[in-house]
């Protein structure tokens, strides 16, 4: 990647069931100055602005908790990722809580509108959920079942009024009308933590999860080689870490949804760094750090600098 890395600071986590992670791109940056790193010095950035306020308004849509407001901010997410990329540098995302990554990959999208995509999606979670099923109402949860224009009617458990509806609709449609990717073109690694609806989805459509264990069992480098040639008819690739695909028992809690069994740093390194590699990454995005969750001081946001600037800190 030759590109000049332009970092997006999105400081949102209205989507999250949890709040905190609106504190995560600072956490991280202080882990940098800690280290004396000077990343986010030498690295320009754009902030973009946030509706965090809203945490104060009484939710309407439980079905999907300030969606209205989510959807400002995946336009504005999307729009800073377009400017990035037409001005030929390399949009690397830092965001409160998953949700913005609708934004990022409508933005990748509107740039590229022709261009088959690919998704990889490093998490401990699926993020397929969408109104009808989400057992939280948290938006955190249903950025893929939006990117896929899947509503999952068939296991519908929710009844969402009409306004949490046409809210759902303008977040499916940013920058374009069409699902952003096919369902084949997306593969997970780590995903561990699934409800059924979104497990049926994954069946049905055939996508791929290596499981840790499957990458500990067969190699991370075969995963990874296996997963690119995959993607291979995918001329772009957006790149998604969520910290929570990290094993929370040994590095941190310092996520909204921690779950044990996941992966550790090193591996997590080799998995961004392999598809850095292929040249295909045009969109990257790092999430979900919560200093206000960690029982270690500052430790996910250090261990996720410190993963952050292995794989960009030198490109």
């Amino acid at each position: 990647m030759k590109k000049t890395i332009r970092i997006i600071k999105n400081r949102s986590d209205i989507g999250a069931g949890t709040r905190g992670a609106d504190m995560g791109i600072d956490a991280m940056e202080i882990a940098a100055i800690n280290a004396k790193n000077d990343f986010f010095n030498r690295t320009s950035f754009v902030d973009v602005k946030t509706h965090n306020e809203s945490i104060y308004n009484m939710v309407r849509n439980s079905f999907a908790k300030r969606i209205n407001f989510v959807v400002e901010q995946c336009n504005r997410v999307s729009q800073a990722v377009k400017e990035s990329i037409v001005k030929n540098e390399f949009p690397l995302i830092l965001s409160g809580d998953h949700s913005s990554a609708l934004g990022s990959i409508s933005g990748v999208k509107a740039v590229f509108p022709k261009t088959r995509l690919g998704v990889v999606w490093i998490d401990a979670h699926a993020d397929l959920h969408t109104p009808y099923t989400s057992p939280s109402g948290n938006v955190h949860g249903m950025p893929l079942a939006a990117a896929l224009h899947e509503d999952n009617l068939e296991l519908k458990s929710n009844h969402p009024d009409e306004e949490t509806l046409n809210s759902w609709e303008a977040l499916k449609n940013i920058e374009t009308k069409q699902p952003k990717l096919l369902p084949q073109d997306l593969i997970y690694f780590g995903v561990r933590d699934t409800e059924e609806a979104e497990e049926v989805l994954m069946k049905k459509n055939n996508i791929k999860n290596y499981s840790v264990e499957e990458v500990r069992f067969r190699g991370i480098q075969s995963c990874i080689a296996e997963a690119v040639a995959t993607l291979s008819d995918c001329d772009a690739i957006y790149l998604s870490f969520d910290v929570d695909s990290l094993d929370c028992d040994h590095v941190s809690y310092g996520t909204g949804t921690p779950v044990p069994f996941g992966f550790d740093p090193k591996e997590a390194k080799v998995l961004i760094t392999g598809f850095l590699n292929t040249n295909k990454v045009v969109c990257a995005e790092f999430t979900e750090i919560n200093p206000l969750l960690d029982n270690k001081k500052n430790f996910m946001a250090e261990t996720a600098f410190d993963i952050l600037n292995h794989c960009f800190g030198s490109r």
